[in-house]
């Protein structure tokens, strides 16, 4: 039954609002994903049930039902085993109450688009951050770069790589003096830890980044805000190629 009353409103009153889609398919079976990975029923660290029972349960295709899996593993919340199967890696993520809000389970536009995003802001960050620091800060970010310059191919270094990657980008957000670029960092923090460790993992190795890194604070240090615009780009550029050659590899395998 058609609201007349509320459509009669909304044409008094001089709004013209575009009607709200329906949620696309992979949306959908994403959330019903999420509500099965928090509901206790699959410990963290088990092993998901095979695609063809998940999509049997679900009720949709196999193909649709991969697109919301690959989605989770790229958020990292899955992790596909090649040869074994895909297992849930943490239930408690800080990620899972934004990831709707996100959109980025809409798939892999949506992704790329915010890859682009985060470059726009890392490179005004960078540019800011080169007019604004103080020795205090050129003291603290420098304690940083030191600990990007690791060596060693194991898990324990990639992740500890990956927090200082992290450190780095928000401490200059913090020394750019933006509220609104810090915030919109800090949102995808968790993301890009996910995002940073596969980088590094899939490359084996640390000191590609470190370098890219460090340019990026020698540009600072001298306060040439053109040069950290033009490092964080190249920086920006390097990380978001690997990133996306990753996600190739993953469609792929799907």
């Amino acid at each position: 039954m058609t609201n007349t009353n509320s459509t009669n409103m909304t044409h008094a009153s001089g709004l013209d609002f575009e009607p709200i889609e329906r949620k696309t398919m992979v949306m959908e079976i994403t959330d019903r994903l999420l509500s099965y990975l928090l509901s206790g029923k699959i410990r963290p660290g088990a092993k998901l049930p095979a695609e063809r029972q998940l999509s049997e349960a679900i009720g949709v295709g196999r193909s649709s039902l991969r697109e919301a899996l690959k989605a989770l593993t790229v958020l990292g919340l899955l992790e596909v085993r090649h040869g074994d199967g895909t297992y849930l890696k943490r239930a408690d993520s800080e990620l899972l109450p934004r990831v709707i809000e996100w959109g980025l389970l809409l798939g892999e536009k949506r992704t790329m688009d915010l890859i682009e995003a985060r470059q726009t802001i890392e490179v005004a960050v960078a540019k800011l951050a080169a007019v604004r620091r103080d020795e205090q800060q050129l003291l603290e970010l420098k304690a940083i770069v030191d600990q990007l310059d690791t060596t060693g191919n194991t898990n324990s270094v990639f992740e500890a790589y990956t927090e200082s990657d992290i450190a780095f980008h928000m401490k200059l957000a913090e020394i750019a003096g933006n509220t609104v670029l810090r915030d919109m960092l800090t949102s995808i923090r968790s993301l890009l830890r996910v995002w940073i460790k596969s980088v590094v993992a899939s490359e084996g190795s640390t000191q590609f980044s470190y370098k890219e890194h460090l340019a990026v604070y020698q540009a600072i240090e001298l306060g040439d805000a053109e040069a950290a615009a033009r490092a964080m780009d190249a920086h920006m550029d390097s990380a978001s190629s690997r990133l996306k050659l990753l996600i190739e590899e993953w469609n792929e395998e799907q």
